[in-house]
């Protein structure tokens, strides 16, 4: 299975620039499968409609540890303010609209 699989048609045709490719691959290999999911499914639906600034505040989640982003995004756990933002906000309902759905 691709990484590509089911993503917008923007990710399949490439009008995806490099940043956001890179943090598409980056949200797909983070080492445990829950996260790989719930980043991975994440930046193909949002990636093209977040901007730069959105972009730096995901990517900076990015480097936080896969437990650190289970607790924040699953369990419910207050994250620092550094993350605590819109971001962390649109995959925190983006998960919630996966349970109802």
């Amino acid at each position: 299975m691709s990484v590509f699989d089911g993503a917008s048609e923007d990710v399949r045709c490439g009008n995806f620039d490099i940043r956001r490719r890179r943090i598409l691959f980056r949200s797909w290999h983070r080492g445990t499968q829950e996260i790989d999911l719930i980043l991975g499914s994440f930046a193909e639906a949002a990636l093209t409609g977040l901007d730069k600034a959105q972009l730096d505040r995901f990517e900076a989640l990015l480097d936080c540890t896969d437990a650190d982003l289970f607790d924040w995004i699953i369990a419910g756990s207050t994250p620092p303010l550094a993350h605590d933002h819109d971001v962390m906000g649109l995959l925190r309902s983006s998960r919630d609209r996966r349970k109802k759905g």
